[in-house]
């Protein structure tokens, strides 16, 4: 290989790290918890999208261990030839019956589920229109399909019925809406209700990525169309985050949507299918979202709490409901700093800007979830209140 590939493959990395925007692994050397051993350290951690605080549950560690012992560690091939197990299909019955749909479909993990969801069902003669801050994998698997694309400005119901007129004037056969439940980096909303509005108004599709909502959002926990009250299509989502927090993702939809999926979605074909481990603690994990309302509740209970500190502290928060809540600093080498002295006074916090965040709109991004404590916000909140003195970020 060239010594130049390597020369410019290390200045890009020297211009990431002159612009503060290298991002850095810590080593976690214990469970995901409300309380994370970092190095020697042991930290309040508010950077995991483990909401409902499953990730170490005794249940969900108990179910993949008995699942090892009964169906063992790993499929060894895709799921056509000889990688479906009684389990894969009792948890794609079981996500179905959780969501209101027909069917559901696995995949190694929700970024695969996107990727696989839209070359099988449109073609050339249709058209997806996207939200402009749609997760990234959205944005992948749009581009791995001939369909004719739309974007509209995010949340802007008035771009989309722009956009959904142009489609029709332009002969679209099938229209398909595209959106996330919950925007990640700001904890916004999707406007389910107005998308459906015009959805039904224009003829078109609603597919929903719902990863960010899955077991806490809506009266059941089953997502932000249950929390609106509305109706979609096709929803997509992960096992990664509330459910348990390990791998695998899923589309679930109308039966003849997802059996065409079995045909010819490129990633459920030829990727092995998920370890009987993932999918018996993913059932386990629905289960206890079904029989243990208390977990949601104490997870907005503890986002209240939070937001309400926060905001007395001085600090500037964008709006909203979710348990996600940015704290905005503004340039990328604040928000690491911000994070770097969070961590010294035991806080476990990530700081977020671009790409991820577009420039000037670096942030700490702080989650709440259901195993934290009262006493550990408090202490958590003494730490911001600390190092945005220092920093010069609250008065």
């Amino acid at each position: 290989m060239s010594d130049q590939f390597f020369h410019d493959i290390k200045a890009t990395l020297a211009g990431i790290e002159a612009d503060g925007l290298m991002k850095r692994e810590r080593l976690m050397t214990s469970p995901q918890a409300a309380e994370v051993v970092v190095g020697s350290r042991e930290v309040i951690n508010l950077c995991a999208n483990n909401y409902l605080g499953l990730a170490d549950h005794p249940d969900l560690v108990r179910a993949a261990r008995d699942a090892m012992d009964d169906h063992g560690f790993g499929m060894a091939s895709v799921r056509f030839i000889c990688g479906t197990q009684d389990l894969h299909r009792q948890l794609e019955k079981k996500l179905a019956g959780f969501l209101n749909k027909d069917d559901s479909i696995l995949f190694a993990a929700c970024f695969d589920a996107n990727g696989g969801l839209f070359e099988p069902l449109l073609g050339p003669e249709d058209a997806i229109i996207s939200d402009s801050l749609n997760h990234a994998s959205i944005i992948d698997g749009i581009r791995l399909c001939k369909a004719r694309r739309y974007r509209y400005a995010n949340n802007d119901m008035a771009d989309l019925e722009a956009n959904l007129k142009a489609a029709r004037n332009d002969g679209a056969r099938h229209v398909m809406i595209a959106t996330d439940g919950v925007f990640s980096m700001d904890g916004y909303l999707a406007d389910l209700p107005a998308i459906t509005r015009l959805a039904r108004a224009y003829d078109a599709l609603v597919m929903v990525d719902d990863c960010h909502a899955t077991g806490f959002m809506g009266p059941r926990g089953t997502g932000t169309p249950e929390h609106f009250g509305v109706d979609v299509d096709i929803l997509t989502g992960t096992l990664g985050k509330a459910l348990g927090g390990a791998m695998g993702g899923y589309i679930a939809g109308p039966q003849p949507v997802i059996d065409l999926l079995r045909q010819r979605a490129r990633p459920y074909l030829f990727s092995n299918a998920l370890p009987p481990p993932i999918v018996a603690a993913g059932l386990e994990a629905i289960r206890l979202v079904e029989q243990t309302p208390d977990l949601r509740k104490r997870l907005f209970d503890n986002a209240r709490y939070w937001r309400a500190g926060l905001e007395k502290l001085g600090f500037d928060l964008l709006d909203g409901e979710h348990p996600i809540i940015p704290v905005m600093l503004g340039e990328a080498p604040l928000a690491q700093q911000m994070a770097a002295g969070l961590f010294e006074e035991g806080v476990y916090v990530s700081g977020f800007f671009f790409p991820v965040v577009p420039h000037g709109q670096a942030r700490i991004r702080t989650q709440m979830n259901a195993a934290l404590t009262t006493e550990q916000l408090d202490r958590a909140l003494a730490a911001f209140g600390k190092v945005g003195r220092d920093l010069g970020v609250i008065a």
